[in-house]
C-alpha cells in the first residue's frame, strides 16, 4: 500500500513538473538572434566591437517590401539591433565614443543611412526617436551575384581598414570603421 501511494505521488510530481516546464517555453523564434564580433577570433580577449541582431529571412518576399526606401528600419528583425564599441571609433568618418547603441538604417536606392541611437532595448523601430540619434552616416550600397536568404552582418578587414558589411538577397551595404 505504501508503494502504491509512493509511486502515485512520484508520478503526479513528475507529470506536474513536466507540464510546468513545458509551459515556460514559447514557440521557436523564426528570426534567430546572431552576433558578429571584431576581431572574429573565437578566443580573442581583446574584442573591439560587436553587433547583436536578429536575422530575418526572405521567405519568397521581396527585399523592397521588407526594407522600404526612405523609412527607418530596425536593421534586422524583432528588437532593434545593438552595436557595442569597447573603445572609441571613427564610424563612417564620424567619431563615436565607446558604448552601446541601437543600430537603425534608412535604405536608399544608391546609399543607406546608418544611424546610431542612444535609446537601447527598443522593439523594432516603432518607438524610434530621431532626437536620440548619436550619429548618422552614409554607407555604400552594391549588388552581389550571390543571394542571401537570411539578413547577415559581419565585420571584416578590407584594404588595410575595417568595415561593417550587411547583406540580404543580392544587396550589400558597407561602412568603414576605424579603431582610435
Amino acid at each position: 500500500m505504501k508503494n502504491i501511494f509512493f509511486y502515485s505521488l512520484l508520478t503526479l510530481v513528475v507529470f506536474t513538473t513536466g507540464v510546468l516546464s513545458a509551459q515556460d517555453f514559447g514557440k521557436l523564434d523564426l528570426s534567430p538572434m546572431d552576433i558578429a564580433w571584431f576581431p572574429a577570433k573565437h578566443m580573442d580577449a581583446n574584442k573591439k566591437m560587436r553587433v547583436i541582431y536578429n536575422r530575418p529571412q526572405l521567405k519568397s518576399r521581396s527585399l523592397s517590401a521588407l526594407t522600404p526606401i526612405d523609412a527607418v528600419w530596425r536593421t534586422g528583425a524583432n528588437e532593434a539591433s545593438e552595436i557595442t564599441f569597447y573603445t572609441d571609433v571613427v564610424f563612417g568618418g564620424k567619431e563615436v565614443k565607446a558604448g552601446s547603441y541601437a543600430l537603425f538604417t534608412i535604405p536608399g536606392k544608391n546609399s543607406w543611412t546608418i544611424i546610431l541611437n542612444s535609446n537601447l532595448n527598443q522593439w523594432g523601430s516603432y518607438a524610434y526617436d530621431e532626437k536620440a540619434d548619436v550619429v548618422r552616416v552614409k554607407a555604400i550600397v552594391s549588388e552581389d551575384k550571390e543571394a542571401l536568404e537570411y539578413f547577415s552582418m559581419v565585420f571584416h578587414e578590407n584594404k588595410g581598414g575595417l568595415q561593417l558589411s550587411m547583406g540580404w538577397d543580392k544587396l550589400r551595404v558597407h561602412l568603414p570603421i576605424s579603431v582610435k
